[in-house]
């Protein structure tokens, strides 16, 4: 089974936490799914590197001091996840999508509304129990 290792950024600005929902996909456990940004980790990259990389080539947006929060292990279908999650404060929500289909702002409180990927549902977990 293929295994891979990415990366994904919790960006924060003021109480609101970013969603991001990712497009139709042939596989329908992830299709139109929300999750928190980013993607692979490439060779010879840094975890933290990988993040401010990715962030820029999806949201155009640069980010600053990842401070990381948890690391997710899971096995879908077809595939075994590796995701390191870094919780990424910023000041302004001045992003762009570019692979994404729609953006929410969410308080943490909320996040449980959304249709998560699998594999960030134990980021959301871990975010409203540090919240309590």
């Amino acid at each position: 089974m293929k295994k891979i290792e990415v990366v994904a950024a919790i960006i924060q600005c003021n109480e609101e936490t970013l969603c991001v929902q990712r497009g139709p996909a042939k596989l329908d456990y992830i299709s139109k799914k929300y999750e928190f940004p980013g993607g692979k980790v490439e060779v010879g990259e840094t975890k933290e590197s990988a993040i401010i990389r990715e962030i820029k080539e999806e949201l155009h947006f640069d980010i600053i001091e990842p401070k990381f929060f948890n690391t997710v292990n899971h096995q879908y279908p077809d595939f075994y996840i590796t995701m390191h999650s870094f919780i990424c404060s910023v000041e302004c929500k001045d992003i762009t999508l570019t692979e994404h289909i729609d953006q929410k702002w969410l308080k943490i409180s909320e996040l449980h509304q959304l249709d998560w990927a699998a594999a960030d549902i134990p980021i959301v977990n871990k975010l409203q129990t540090d919240q309590k």
